[in-house]
């Protein structure tokens, strides 16, 4: 039988405990999916021949989508019953990661990452919102801390699994590794996972405001990840879709156009939201939560921190193994670092909010995340030693593990239980926006950098010339890829007894793209500092009465 969780302060019973941890580790499925494919990365480019643009979509298309659905499927949550779409998702995420297993080209590849973020999508606001609704009171900080500990340990093992898996059999089982798991999780769902859903519903169903949702949150990314390539203004390059042709010789690139259509779409999106709210039909955002003003500076330190994460685990793989030539196991041991800092900080986030309460530790995350960073960007060059990377990595780990695990419960502090669905929705969308922005921003730093540095670090090298420019151009196409061939090919390559020297140039070339790729990261992760010192100093403030503004309505004049 389902119910609608009350909001009381009673005792999670050993189930419930259970339960959290069963959905835990099905959102920790879906985080590690997201951050697993970076270091096998190298590997699926080299394999599938994809060039940088391709790799971006890779990683980003995954978020887009999840983006793109997740407030719909918080609605549907509320409505259908959480513990349903989270089974549902289950078989759906399993089912795209077979079909990513057996890709053998970048679109197959892409399409199945996109069913997976569908089943994702199906998965993520209905283990927020379930823990949202049976875990109340002086409990709830416990289990948002268990939830928020998963989610930063899952992101950044992540990569120490994409390497072992790599290295030791193919990057095919990053995907099939899913399968197994996703069954254990579906039958422990089915056994412990309570029946939970929103206690009211609107008439009607939010097409058009999902419709608009996914068409301004794509037009977005897809500007930035493809302005490097088509030209942030005048056409580099064509645009090819469907078969139809966007030109170089067009007034003006495709990539403008995108972002006006990302305005366009996304400002609709919030006139029509208020339209539904006002004619009392079903929205798929209530617009009155960000009146709330911990969920909306909590969402936007939260974006800022996703912006950050994902950038660097974007980026640091392809430094790592094509730069520095260290093995993928060896680059995954590196970024694991992460994780040592990312558990550590977990576990200790709640002693740490009981003295500086959880705004406070929410930003000495932010000041350590920041300070890693900024660290990371001045210690990588083209020879730097892998143990050196990885220890700002876990001062970096440290602070996402502060910030992610107390983000969540102060987000969704004030949230009524009856729309946690559509809050926790609204709260993993912002999350997901922030991650397809970190590698979209992160791709085109790296790109557009690498233009400059790879030339200019061949030419200190004494090669030049028309050969020298194709060179340059070639590894950034690759991503990096074309140093670990170079360096594979030794003497016998094409520069003969200079492929040495051409090597250790496009290291240092590499180097100084993924700086800059670092530092854009650290100006978002100040621009979440800035975020987390307001969630501060509001947090204390009485919440307006949403509560009670929703239950006036529902009675109605």
């Amino acid at each position: 039988m389902t119910t609608t969780t009350p909001a009381t302060d009673a005792p999670p019973t050993r189930r419930d405990w259970i339960a959290l941890a069963v959905l835990s580790i099905g959102l920790g499925l879906i985080v590690l999916d997201g951050t697993i494919v970076g270091v096998a990365l190298p590997d699926i480019i080299a394999d599938l021949h994809l060039d940088l643009t391709d790799a971006q979509w890779v990683n980003s298309l995954y978020a887009v989508v999840l983006a793109a659905l997740l407030l719909s499927t918080g609605k549907l949550a509320d409505r259908w019953g959480r513990k349903n779409l989270f089974l549902a998702g289950i078989v759906v995420f399993v089912g795209g990661s077979i079909l990513a297993a057996m890709a053998d080209a970048a679109g197959p590849l892409i399409a199945a990452r996109a069913v997976q973020a569908v089943g994702a999508a199906l998965i993520m606001p209905s283990t927020l919102s379930t823990v949202n609704a049976v875990f109340r009171g002086r409990y709830r900080a416990a289990a948002f801390g268990v939830w928020g500990a998963v989610i930063s340990g899952a992101a950044a093992i992540g990569p120490l699994a994409g390497g072992a898996l790599t290295e030791w059999a193919s990057w095919h089982w990053i995907f099939l590794v899913n399968i197994p798991l996703g069954i254990l999780i579906f039958v422990a769902g089915i056994l412990t996972v309570p029946a939970t859903r929103g206690a009211h519903h609107r008439p009607g169903a939010d097409v058009d405001g999902a419709l608009l949702a996914a068409i301004g949150f794509g037009a977005l990314v897809f500007a930035v990840i493809e302005g490097p390539d088509l030209g942030w203004w005048a056409p580099t390059a064509d645009l090819e879709l469907f078969g139809w042709v966007w030109p170089t010789d067009a007034a003006v690139s495709a990539v403008p156009v995108a972002f006006a259509i990302a305005a366009v779409a996304l400002l609709l999106f919030v006139v029509w939201e208020r339209h539904r709210e006002k004619v009392r039909r079903s929205a798929l955002l209530d617009l009155r939560l960000f009146f709330l003003p911990t969920f909306s500076w909590g969402n936007l330190t939260a974006a800022m921190v996703a912006v950050g994460e994902f950038a660097i685990i974007f980026v640091l793989p392809l430094y790592l193994i094509n730069a520095l030539g260290l093995s993928v196991m060896s680059a995954g041991l590196v970024i694991a670092a992460m994780a040592v800092g990312a558990f550590v900080s977990g576990a200790a986030a709640r002693h740490l909010a009981a003295r500086f309460g959880s705004p406070g530790t929410v930003l000495i995350g932010l000041a350590l995340e920041v300070v890693g960073t900024l660290i990371l960007a001045l210690v990588v060059t083209g020879t730097t030693p892998g143990w050196l990377v990885a220890l700002p990595l876990v001062l970096y780990g440290l602070g996402l593990g502060l910030a992610s695990a107390q983000l969540t419960g102060t987000v969704l502090r004030d949230v009524p239980v009856d729309v946690s669905g559509q809050g926790s929705a609204t709260q993993s969308t912002v999350r997901q926006i922030g991650s397809a922005l970190g590698t979209a921003f992160a791709g085109a730093a790296l790109s557009v950098s690498l233009a400059l540095t790879l030339p200019a670090a061949l030419a200190g090298a004494g090669i030049t010339g028309s050969a020298a420019d194709e060179l340059a151009d070639a590894t950034r196409q690759s991503a990096g890829t074309m140093i670990t061939q170079l360096r594979g090919q030794g003497a016998a390559g094409p520069f003969g007894d200079q492929t040495a020297t051409a090597v250790d140039a496009l290291a240092r070339g590499f180097a100084d793209g993924t700086r800059w790729s670092l530092l854009v990261a650290t100006a978002f992760l100040l621009l979440g500092f800035v975020g987390a010192l307001r969630l501060q100093r509001v947090a204390g403030r009485p919440a307006p009465e949403v509560a009670e503004a929703e239950a006036a309505e529902e009675v109605g004049p």
